[in-house]
Protein backbone atom coordinates (compact mmCIF):
# COMPACT_ATOMS: atom_id res chain seq x y z
CA UNK A 1 0.00 0.00 0.00
CA UNK A 2 1.33 3.41 -0.96
CA UNK A 3 0.58 6.75 0.63
CA UNK A 4 -1.55 9.14 -1.40
CA UNK A 5 -2.58 12.68 -0.52
CA UNK A 6 -6.26 13.21 0.07
CA UNK A 7 -7.91 15.07 -2.77
CA UNK A 8 -9.18 17.53 -0.19
CA UNK A 9 -5.63 18.27 1.04
CA UNK A 10 -5.28 20.88 -1.67
CA UNK A 11 -2.02 22.38 -0.40
CA UNK A 12 -0.40 19.03 0.48
CA UNK A 13 -0.09 19.37 4.26
CA UNK A 14 0.23 15.59 4.54
CA UNK A 15 3.68 15.90 3.00
CA UNK A 16 4.80 17.14 6.43
CA UNK A 17 4.41 13.60 7.80
CA UNK A 18 7.40 11.32 8.17
CA UNK A 19 7.55 7.99 6.35
CA UNK A 20 6.54 5.95 9.47
CA UNK A 21 3.67 8.38 10.06
CA UNK A 22 2.47 8.05 6.48
CA UNK A 23 2.66 4.26 6.73
CA UNK A 24 0.49 4.34 9.85
CA UNK A 25 -2.05 6.56 8.05
CA UNK A 26 -2.19 4.11 5.12
CA UNK A 27 -2.91 1.21 7.49
CA UNK A 28 -5.58 3.20 9.30
CA UNK A 29 -7.29 4.22 6.05
CA UNK A 30 -7.38 0.63 4.85
CA UNK A 31 -8.94 -0.58 8.10
CA UNK A 32 -11.53 2.20 8.21
CA UNK A 33 -12.58 1.62 4.61
CA UNK A 34 -12.89 -2.15 5.08
CA UNK A 35 -14.33 -2.42 8.59
CA UNK A 36 -15.87 0.90 9.63
CA UNK A 37 -17.35 2.62 6.60
CA UNK A 38 -19.65 -0.31 5.69
CA UNK A 39 -21.24 -0.32 9.17
CA UNK A 40 -21.13 3.38 10.07
CA UNK A 41 -24.59 4.36 8.83
CA UNK A 42 -26.24 1.34 10.44
CA UNK A 43 -24.59 1.94 13.81
CA UNK A 44 -25.55 5.62 13.63
CA UNK A 45 -29.15 4.75 12.75
CA UNK A 46 -29.45 2.24 15.62
CA UNK A 47 -27.50 4.43 18.04
CA UNK A 48 -25.08 1.56 18.69
CA UNK A 49 -21.33 1.66 19.05
CA UNK A 50 -19.43 -1.13 17.23
CA UNK A 51 -17.42 -2.44 20.19
CA UNK A 52 -15.78 -5.05 17.96
CA UNK A 53 -13.50 -2.33 16.55
CA UNK A 54 -12.01 -1.32 19.92
CA UNK A 55 -9.19 -3.88 19.98
CA UNK A 56 -8.28 -3.59 16.27
CA UNK A 57 -7.99 0.19 16.68
CA UNK A 58 -5.67 -0.45 19.62
CA UNK A 59 -3.53 -2.69 17.43
CA UNK A 60 -3.27 0.20 14.96
CA UNK A 61 -1.96 2.42 17.78
CA UNK A 62 -4.99 4.68 18.09
CA UNK A 63 -4.75 4.92 21.89
CA UNK A 64 -0.97 4.77 22.24
CA UNK A 65 0.68 7.21 19.83
CA UNK A 66 0.82 10.15 22.24
CA UNK A 67 2.39 8.55 25.30
CA UNK A 68 6.08 7.88 25.94
CA UNK A 69 5.44 4.48 27.51
CA UNK A 70 3.28 3.12 24.70
CA UNK A 71 4.03 4.90 21.42
CA UNK A 72 5.26 2.49 18.72
CA UNK A 73 7.49 5.10 17.05
CA UNK A 74 8.41 8.76 17.43
CA UNK A 75 5.53 10.85 16.12
CA UNK A 76 4.29 14.43 16.06
CA UNK A 77 1.15 16.21 17.19
CA UNK A 78 0.56 16.97 13.51
CA UNK A 79 0.48 13.24 12.80
CA UNK A 80 -1.86 12.60 15.70
CA UNK A 81 -4.09 15.33 14.31
CA UNK A 82 -4.20 13.63 10.93
CA UNK A 83 -5.20 10.42 12.73
CA UNK A 84 -8.20 12.25 14.23
CA UNK A 85 -8.98 13.68 10.79
CA UNK A 86 -8.92 10.25 9.14
CA UNK A 87 -11.21 8.77 11.79
CA UNK A 88 -13.75 11.60 11.50
CA UNK A 89 -13.58 11.55 7.70
CA UNK A 90 -15.13 8.08 7.86
CA UNK A 91 -17.11 8.28 11.11
CA UNK A 92 -17.07 11.13 13.62
CA UNK A 93 -18.58 8.84 16.26
CA UNK A 94 -15.54 6.57 16.09
CA UNK A 95 -13.28 9.62 16.18
CA UNK A 96 -15.09 10.78 19.31
CA UNK A 97 -14.70 7.39 20.98
CA UNK A 98 -10.96 7.48 20.31
CA UNK A 99 -10.77 11.08 21.49
CA UNK A 100 -12.32 10.13 24.83
CA UNK A 101 -10.31 6.94 25.29
CA UNK A 102 -7.01 8.46 24.26
CA UNK A 103 -7.18 12.23 24.68
CA UNK A 104 -9.44 12.66 27.70
CA UNK A 105 -9.02 9.48 29.76
CA UNK A 106 -5.38 8.64 29.03
CA UNK A 107 -4.62 12.36 28.66
CA UNK A 108 -5.83 13.01 32.20
CA UNK A 109 -3.51 10.31 33.50
CA UNK A 110 -0.59 11.63 31.46
CA UNK A 111 -1.09 15.24 32.55
CA UNK A 112 -2.24 14.75 36.14
CA UNK A 113 -1.36 11.24 37.27
CA UNK A 114 1.65 10.10 39.26
CA UNK A 115 4.37 7.97 37.66
CA UNK A 116 2.79 4.92 39.25
CA UNK A 117 -0.69 5.79 37.99
CA UNK A 118 0.55 6.39 34.46
CA UNK A 119 2.43 3.07 34.51
CA UNK A 120 -0.63 1.19 35.76
CA UNK A 121 -3.43 2.65 33.68
CA UNK A 122 -2.13 4.10 30.39
CA UNK A 123 -0.93 0.73 28.99
CA UNK A 124 -4.34 -0.78 29.76
CA UNK A 125 -6.08 2.02 27.89
CA UNK A 126 -3.55 1.89 25.04
CA UNK A 127 -4.10 -1.82 24.51
CA UNK A 128 -7.88 -1.50 24.57
CA UNK A 129 -8.04 -3.91 27.51
CA UNK A 130 -10.13 -1.32 29.33
CA UNK A 131 -12.34 1.53 28.11
CA UNK A 132 -12.08 4.98 29.69
CA UNK A 133 -14.43 7.93 30.07
CA UNK A 134 -14.05 11.51 31.29
CA UNK A 135 -16.56 13.00 33.70
CA UNK A 136 -16.42 16.80 33.88
CA UNK A 137 -19.68 18.21 32.45
CA UNK A 138 -22.69 18.20 34.78
CA UNK A 139 -26.45 18.68 34.34
CA UNK A 140 -26.17 22.26 35.63
CA UNK A 141 -22.53 22.95 34.80
CA UNK A 142 -20.97 22.90 31.35
CA UNK A 143 -19.26 26.07 30.21
CA UNK A 144 -18.84 27.22 33.82
CA UNK A 145 -17.13 24.04 35.03
CA UNK A 146 -14.28 25.99 36.62
CA UNK A 147 -16.66 27.70 39.04
CA UNK A 148 -19.92 25.81 38.83
CA UNK A 149 -18.80 22.23 39.47
CA UNK A 150 -21.23 20.70 41.99
CA UNK A 151 -19.85 17.18 42.39
CA UNK A 152 -18.08 16.97 45.74
CA UNK A 153 -15.19 14.97 47.16
CA UNK A 154 -14.81 14.60 50.91
CA UNK A 155 -11.76 12.98 52.45
CA UNK A 156 -11.90 10.64 55.40
CA UNK A 157 -8.60 9.00 56.21
CA UNK A 158 -7.28 7.22 53.13
CA UNK A 159 -10.60 7.37 51.30
CA UNK A 160 -12.62 9.97 49.42
CA UNK A 161 -16.42 10.01 49.12
CA UNK A 162 -17.84 11.40 45.86
CA UNK A 163 -21.37 12.70 45.46
CA UNK A 164 -22.93 14.39 42.46
CA UNK A 165 -23.95 13.92 38.84
CA UNK A 166 -22.35 14.14 35.38
CA UNK A 167 -23.96 14.49 31.96
CA UNK A 168 -22.99 13.92 28.32
CA UNK A 169 -20.17 11.58 29.29
CA UNK A 170 -18.95 9.76 26.18
CA UNK A 171 -18.18 6.01 26.38
CA UNK A 172 -19.68 5.97 29.87
CA UNK A 173 -22.31 3.27 29.29
CA UNK A 174 -19.56 0.67 28.84
CA UNK A 175 -16.41 2.24 30.30
CA UNK A 176 -14.33 0.35 32.84
CA UNK A 177 -13.00 3.51 34.47
CA UNK A 178 -14.20 7.10 34.42
CA UNK A 179 -12.06 10.08 35.34
CA UNK A 180 -14.32 12.05 37.69
CA UNK A 181 -13.65 15.70 38.48
CA UNK A 182 -15.00 16.95 41.79
CA UNK A 183 -14.57 19.82 44.25
CA UNK A 184 -12.79 19.12 47.51
CA UNK A 185 -15.19 20.13 50.28
CA UNK A 186 -12.22 21.23 52.37
CA UNK A 187 -10.94 23.98 50.06
CA UNK A 188 -13.17 24.01 46.92
CA UNK A 189 -10.27 23.02 44.64
CA UNK A 190 -11.04 20.72 41.70
CA UNK A 191 -9.54 17.24 41.99
CA UNK A 192 -9.53 14.25 39.65
CA UNK A 193 -10.26 10.62 40.52
CA UNK A 194 -9.90 7.30 38.69
CA UNK A 195 -13.25 5.66 39.39
CA UNK A 196 -13.79 2.00 38.43
CA UNK A 197 -17.33 1.86 37.12
CA UNK A 198 -18.22 -1.19 39.21
CA UNK A 199 -17.76 0.86 42.39
CA UNK A 200 -20.82 0.88 44.64
CA UNK A 201 -22.91 4.03 44.18
CA UNK A 202 -21.74 4.67 40.58
CA UNK A 203 -24.50 4.46 37.93
CA UNK A 204 -24.52 5.38 34.22
CA UNK A 205 -27.69 5.72 32.12
CA UNK A 206 -27.59 6.12 28.33
CA UNK A 207 -28.87 9.42 26.92
CA UNK A 208 -31.46 8.62 24.27
CA UNK A 209 -32.94 10.57 21.37
CA UNK A 210 -29.79 12.26 20.06
CA UNK A 211 -29.70 13.70 16.54
CA UNK A 212 -25.89 13.90 16.37
CA UNK A 213 -23.03 11.43 16.96
CA UNK A 214 -25.70 8.83 17.59
CA UNK A 215 -23.23 5.93 17.82
CA UNK A 216 -21.40 7.61 20.69
CA UNK A 217 -22.66 6.21 23.97
CA UNK A 218 -23.23 9.32 26.08
CA UNK A 219 -24.49 8.82 29.61
CA UNK A 220 -25.89 10.55 32.65
CA UNK A 221 -23.80 9.49 35.66
CA UNK A 222 -24.90 9.59 39.26
CA UNK A 223 -22.44 9.31 42.14
CA UNK A 224 -24.01 8.38 45.44
CA UNK A 225 -21.52 8.02 48.30
CA UNK A 226 -18.93 6.56 45.91
CA UNK A 227 -15.86 5.64 47.97
CA UNK A 228 -12.51 6.00 46.17
CA UNK A 229 -9.15 5.30 47.82
CA UNK A 230 -6.50 8.02 47.92
CA UNK A 231 -4.31 5.94 45.60
CA UNK A 232 -6.92 6.54 42.84
CA UNK A 233 -6.87 10.31 43.21
CA UNK A 234 -4.88 11.87 40.37
CA UNK A 235 -1.85 12.93 42.35
CA UNK A 236 -0.97 15.94 40.21
CA UNK A 237 -4.47 17.38 39.83
CA UNK A 238 -4.78 20.11 42.43
CA UNK A 239 -6.98 22.74 40.77
CA UNK A 240 -8.98 23.41 37.62
CA UNK A 241 -5.78 24.70 36.01
CA UNK A 242 -4.63 21.09 35.91
CA UNK A 243 -7.90 20.00 34.31
CA UNK A 244 -7.37 22.71 31.69
CA UNK A 245 -4.05 21.11 30.68
CA UNK A 246 -6.01 18.12 29.42
CA UNK A 247 -8.59 20.22 27.60
CA UNK A 248 -5.96 22.35 25.86
CA UNK A 249 -4.63 19.34 23.94
CA UNK A 250 -7.96 17.64 23.29
CA UNK A 251 -9.58 20.86 22.05
CA UNK A 252 -6.96 21.00 19.30
CA UNK A 253 -7.64 17.39 18.30
CA UNK A 254 -11.39 18.08 18.17
CA UNK A 255 -10.53 20.79 15.63
CA UNK A 256 -8.80 18.16 13.52
CA UNK A 257 -11.91 15.97 13.80
CA UNK A 258 -14.02 18.92 12.64
CA UNK A 259 -11.88 19.19 9.52
CA UNK A 260 -12.18 15.44 9.00
CA UNK A 261 -15.96 15.56 9.30
CA UNK A 262 -16.09 18.37 6.73
CA UNK A 263 -13.86 16.35 4.42
CA UNK A 264 -16.16 13.34 4.78
CA UNK A 265 -19.09 15.44 3.55
CA UNK A 266 -16.95 17.02 0.82
CA UNK A 267 -15.70 13.63 -0.45
CA UNK A 268 -19.28 12.39 -0.68
CA UNK A 269 -20.33 15.56 -2.52
CA UNK A 270 -17.50 15.33 -5.06
CA UNK A 271 -18.37 11.70 -5.81
CA UNK A 272 -22.04 12.58 -6.18
CA UNK A 273 -21.21 15.50 -8.48
CA UNK A 274 -19.59 13.02 -10.86
CA UNK A 275 -22.35 10.42 -10.65
CA UNK A 276 -25.61 12.38 -10.58
CA UNK A 277 -26.92 13.64 -13.91
CA UNK A 278 -29.43 16.44 -14.46
CA UNK A 279 -30.22 18.40 -17.61
CA UNK A 280 -28.26 15.94 -19.70
CA UNK A 281 -24.89 16.00 -17.90
CA UNK A 282 -23.25 15.30 -14.50
CA UNK A 283 -24.21 17.98 -11.98
CA UNK A 284 -20.50 18.69 -11.47
CA UNK A 285 -20.65 20.49 -14.80
CA UNK A 286 -23.05 23.11 -13.47
CA UNK A 287 -21.70 26.40 -12.18
CA UNK A 288 -23.70 26.56 -8.94
CA UNK A 289 -22.61 23.04 -7.95
CA UNK A 290 -18.97 23.93 -8.55
CA UNK A 291 -19.46 27.02 -6.40
CA UNK A 292 -20.60 24.85 -3.46
CA UNK A 293 -17.61 22.55 -3.86
CA UNK A 294 -15.08 25.36 -4.16
CA UNK A 295 -16.42 27.16 -1.09
CA UNK A 296 -16.27 23.92 0.89
CA UNK A 297 -12.73 23.18 -0.26
CA UNK A 298 -11.68 26.73 0.67
CA UNK A 299 -12.99 26.24 4.20
CA UNK A 300 -11.26 22.87 4.50
CA UNK A 301 -7.95 24.24 3.21
CA UNK A 302 -7.97 27.25 5.54
CA UNK A 303 -8.88 25.03 8.47
CA UNK A 304 -6.12 22.56 7.65
CA UNK A 305 -3.60 25.38 7.78
CA UNK A 306 -4.82 26.36 11.22
CA UNK A 307 -4.88 22.86 12.75
CA UNK A 308 -1.45 22.05 11.36
CA UNK A 309 -0.01 25.19 12.92
CA UNK A 310 -1.65 24.70 16.33
CA UNK A 311 -0.25 21.15 16.45
CA UNK A 312 3.18 22.43 15.48
CA UNK A 313 2.93 24.83 18.42
CA UNK A 314 2.11 21.83 20.61
CA UNK A 315 5.20 20.01 19.33
CA UNK A 316 7.25 23.11 20.11
CA UNK A 317 5.83 23.25 23.63
CA UNK A 318 4.37 26.75 23.23
CA UNK A 319 0.70 26.05 22.52
CA UNK A 320 -1.56 28.13 24.77
CA UNK A 321 -5.26 27.93 25.66
CA UNK A 322 -6.13 30.77 23.31
CA UNK A 323 -4.43 28.96 20.41
CA UNK A 324 -6.62 25.89 20.91
CA UNK A 325 -9.69 28.05 21.50
CA UNK A 326 -9.32 30.07 18.30
CA UNK A 327 -8.70 26.89 16.32
CA UNK A 328 -11.78 25.17 17.74
CA UNK A 329 -13.97 28.24 17.20
CA UNK A 330 -12.84 28.78 13.60
CA UNK A 331 -12.66 25.23 12.29
CA UNK A 332 -16.01 24.14 13.70
CA UNK A 333 -17.72 27.18 12.22
CA UNK A 334 -16.21 26.46 8.81
CA UNK A 335 -17.14 22.78 9.17
CA UNK A 336 -20.74 23.74 9.87
CA UNK A 337 -20.86 25.87 6.71
CA UNK A 338 -19.19 23.23 4.57
CA UNK A 339 -21.35 20.27 5.56
CA UNK A 340 -24.44 22.38 4.87
CA UNK A 341 -23.19 23.31 1.42
CA UNK A 342 -22.31 19.67 0.69
CA UNK A 343 -25.70 18.45 1.87
CA UNK A 344 -27.35 21.12 -0.30
CA UNK A 345 -25.60 19.71 -3.35
CA UNK A 346 -27.50 16.41 -2.92
CA UNK A 347 -30.96 18.00 -2.95
CA UNK A 348 -33.50 15.63 -1.46
CA UNK A 349 -31.06 12.73 -1.46
CA UNK A 350 -29.00 14.65 1.08
CA UNK A 351 -31.41 13.92 3.91
CA UNK A 352 -31.03 10.13 3.76
CA UNK A 353 -28.25 8.03 5.29
CA UNK A 354 -27.85 6.17 2.00
CA UNK A 355 -25.76 8.96 0.51
CA UNK A 356 -23.54 9.42 3.63
CA UNK A 357 -23.57 13.21 3.67
CA UNK A 358 -26.55 13.39 6.08
CA UNK A 359 -24.53 11.73 8.86
CA UNK A 360 -21.69 14.24 8.52
CA UNK A 361 -24.21 17.07 8.41
CA UNK A 362 -25.88 15.94 11.65
CA UNK A 363 -22.65 15.04 13.44
CA UNK A 364 -21.33 18.56 12.85
CA UNK A 365 -23.73 19.92 15.45
CA UNK A 366 -22.21 17.96 18.34
CA UNK A 367 -18.64 18.67 17.24
CA UNK A 368 -19.51 22.37 17.07
CA UNK A 369 -20.72 22.29 20.68
CA UNK A 370 -18.51 19.95 22.71
CA UNK A 371 -14.99 20.58 24.06
CA UNK A 372 -15.86 24.24 24.55
CA UNK A 373 -18.79 25.96 22.86
CA UNK A 374 -18.33 28.58 20.17
CA UNK A 375 -19.18 31.28 22.70
CA UNK A 376 -16.70 30.13 25.36
CA UNK A 377 -13.84 29.75 22.91
CA UNK A 378 -14.61 33.20 21.53
CA UNK A 379 -14.42 34.68 25.02
CA UNK A 380 -11.11 32.94 25.75
CA UNK A 381 -9.59 34.52 22.65
CA UNK A 382 -11.34 37.83 23.29
CA UNK A 383 -9.77 38.01 26.75
CA UNK A 384 -6.34 37.59 25.16
CA UNK A 385 -7.00 40.29 22.58
CA UNK A 386 -8.41 42.91 24.96
CA UNK A 387 -7.04 41.94 28.35
CA UNK A 388 -10.63 42.01 29.64
CA UNK A 389 -12.56 38.93 30.77
CA UNK A 390 -16.17 39.04 29.50
CA UNK A 391 -17.38 35.64 30.73
CA UNK A 392 -20.09 37.12 32.96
Amino acid sequence: MTFELLGSDFFGYENLLTEPEQTAIVKLRAYLEKEVRPIANGCWDRAEFPTQIIKPLAELGMYSFGWESTKPFANSAVFRGFVALELARVDASVATFVGVQNGLAAGSLEACGSDEQRAEWIPQLASGDIVGAFGLTEPLSGSDSARGLRTTATRSGDNWTLNGAKRWIGNATFSDITIIWAKDTADNQVLGFIVPTDTAGYAATKIEGKISLRAVQNADITLTDVVVPERLRLQNANSFKDTAKVLRATRAEVSWAAVGNAIGAYDAAVAYAHEREQFGKPIGGHQLVQDLLVKSLGNITASLGMVVRVSQLQDEGVQRDEHSALTKAYTTSRMRESVAWCRELFGGNGVTLEYNVARHFADAEAIYSYEGTQEMNTLIVGRTITGQAAFV
